[in-house]
């Protein structure tokens, strides 16, 4: 019996491959009586979901797997559902398109239940990370997100839907039975929270116009025999540009062969539009490759001509690298089970016996897009405008879109394309969220225990949901002058907290005095041990710093001596004679550029942004001149 290997040990869970996602489909109509009538049903479900992904990726090339169903069984808890795997290889849109697809499906069937997951697990919950309630977390969050009737779902720790139920809440992950069971018996009280549903498919906002979009049409230079393989197979370039960008020096030797020896000589070649998605175009155009023996020649013709036509050249190197990948895949006996494989070799084995013919000139003028070329600007990366984005000078220029095409409107000048920027704002919005976390102080993020996790937590995080983003400016002036070693600035001891933050630790405070008086009593046991703890600092001497701010201007860092950096760095100075704060700022800030060793950091980065470039160290300076 070798059932354990495929479900693992006992007291472990099931891992998917990498760059997997998994999901599962269940219909739950109390109309069905009968397991018969329950397969009946998933049989036409499957069948529509099929007819519907076609309709939608009529010309979509998927990295690896596709999206397909197939009728899955639990006999032993009597569950029967759809379930289907995918690997998406180096593609997430494929993973994100598959999501799109599971959503269209719970829109259109509002009796089915979906569920996906991806070697992170709940990726949908990580999406949503910065929206979620603090008690789910990913101990607990397995099988409790669920799509329905195109919505977001989760299941709540408690139970039962009655406020006075004596159960108590699993604060522990569910297996597949008992969230079953909770979406069939008592879906009532699955949770479903707008805000965590905008950010969970955040990336679904511009679907299914991204579903075209992602695609790139390039012209390539290819072998005749090749172009006809190809076009009668468009998919088959997502595994011949796999084999291309994993290869190793024992894939290589078929290349070695002379043209007359290659399964797709060079000794005819046509210029075809071929279609790639973004990702596979990326992954050939970024790869240097030595030219094997057949193509040494073209490329030198190519390269001569560059004057005259000079993507000639580009066109030339793109088609010997897909080249070079299908021969590398037909070539490998690993791929003989390879239904692609299998496919482009009965087709060559249909022209090798005369059933059918290569194309002429005129036949391959006709096909469709043949002369079709997209832009490359998607492929390069201003880093001047990208540091731009991140600085967030470009929020005031508005620039205007471009006229819509075929696949949507053209992405407005600047850094990337319109997707690229959007995401750019997305992940200085979710930065700007941390840094105004309550909860989050110099210490990191604080967790609250899964112990004391009750319904109550939902409930107060979707009061809250609504609430606008500030940026507490006080508080954090207060912790970089902490980092910096500038002393705090003095505040009238009647002022009262006017910040968002220090309201909520005020109430916070007042919230846990008023729950017991052992509280208040530990609350004063602990200010008389700080008070005893900062009377022998006090008396040691270790407090002893100058509360004053110094007036002395501050330095110039591009015109401190040698003589100056030595005292900042030596580790003997005295500290009965006080401390001048800007030396102590000084100091700190030379230290942390120095720690750097040229490379970028805290201290660096934080100058540049106030404009200041600090120098380099006269000592690593004369290193580096008495080595030469």
């Amino acid at each position: 019996d070798y059932q354990g290997f495929t479900e693992g040990f006992d007291g472990f869970p099931k891992c998917l491959p990498d760059d997997c996602v998994e999901y599962s489909l269940f219909v739950i109509d109390a109309e069905i009586k009968s397991q018969k009538e329950l397969l009946s049903r998933l049989e036409a479900l499957r069948k529509e979901a099929s007819r519907m992904a076609e309709g939608l990726l009529k010309e979509y090339i998927w990295q690896r797997d596709g999206f397909k169903l197939e009728v899955e069984s639990e006999p032993d808890l009597g569950m029967m559902y759809l379930h289907g795997l995918t690997n998406y290889g180096d593609s997430v849109a494929d993973e994100w398109l598959i999501v799109y697809i599971l959503k269209e499906l719970s829109k259109r069937f509002p009796d089915i239940w979906i569920k996906v997951v991806d070697t992170d697990g709940e990726f949908l919950l990580i999406e949503a990370a910065n929206a979620l309630p603090r008690w789910l977390n990913p101990e607990i969050a397995d099988n409790r997100v669920w799509i329905h009737n195109n919505n977001l779902h989760i299941i709540p720790l408690r139970a039962s839907s009655t406020p006075d139920a004596k159960t108590n809440p699993i604060s522990r992950p569910l297996s597949l039975d008992e969230a079953y069971k909770t979406i069939t018996t008592n879906a009532s009280i699955l949770i479903h929270s707008p805000l965590i549903e905008a950010e969970a498919f955040y990336r679904l906002h511009s679907y299914p116009n991204q579903i075209s979009s992602s695609l790139h049409h390039a012209i390539i230079v290819i072998p005749r025999k090749l172009a006809y393989a190809l076009h009668d197979r468009p998919a088959s370039i997502a595994p011949a540009t796999e084999a291309f960008y994993l290869r190793d020096p024992i894939a290589l030797k078929p290349l070695q062969s002379t043209s007359s020896d290659l399964t797709f000589p060079t000794d005819d070649l046509v210029n075809i539009s071929t279609r790639f998605t973004k990702v596979l175009y990326a992954q050939l155009k970024s790869q240097q490759f030595a030219p094997p023996i057949a193509w040494k020649e073209k490329l030198l013709v190519a390269e001569s001509t560059k004057a005259q036509d000079p993507k000639l050249y580009s066109q030339v190197e793109m088609g010997m690298k897909v080249t070079s990948g299908f021969e590398m895949l037909l070539a490998d006996p690993k791929n003989g089970d390879n239904r692609t494989v299998r496919e482009i070799k009965i087709l060559l084995s249909d022209l090798e016996s005369g059933d059918e013919t290569l194309p002429s000139d005129t036949d391959i003028a006709e096909w469709k897009d043949v002369t079709r070329e997209d832009d490359e600007k998607w492929i390069d990366i201003n880093f001047e405008d990208f540091e731009r984005e991140l600085d967030g000078k470009n929020k005031d220029q508005k620039k205007k879109a471009g006229v819509a095409g075929t696949f949507g409107p053209e992405s407005p000048p600047g850094f990337g394309d319109a997707k690229t920027q959007a995401d750019l704002k997305k992940m200085v919005e979710r930065f700007e969220s941390f840094l105004n976390d309550d909860d989050a102080g110099v210490d990191g993020a604080e967790m609250d225990d899964m112990d004391e996790d009750d319904d109550d937590d939902s409930e107060e995080d979707s009061d809250d949901e609504d609430k606008e983003l500030s940026f507490d400016e006080n508080e954090f002036a207060r912790m970089m002058r902490e980092m910096m070693g500038l002393p705090a600035e003095e505040e009238a001891s009647n002022t009262k907290p006017t910040s968002t933050s220090q309201m909520k630790s005020t109430n916070r405070v007042e919230e846990l005095d008023s729950d017991k008086d052992e509280d208040a009593q530990e609350a004063k046991e602990i200010q008389e041990l700080m008070k005893g703890m900062e009377a022998e600092l006090n008396e040691a001497g270790a407090l002893n710093l100058d509360p004053a701010p110094s007036k002395a201007p501050a330095l110039n860092f591009a015109s401190l001596t040698k003589k100056q950096k030595d005292v900042f760095e030596s580790e003997d100075e005295s500290g009965d004679d006080g401390i001048d704060i800007d030396f102590n700022l000084a100091k700190n800030l030379l230290e942390s550029f120095k720690s750097q060793a040229g490379m970028p950091g805290p201290g660096g980065n934080l100058m540049g942004m106030m404009g200041m470039q600090l120098p380099r160290d006269e000592d690593d300076e004369g290193k580096e001149s008495s080595r030469r």
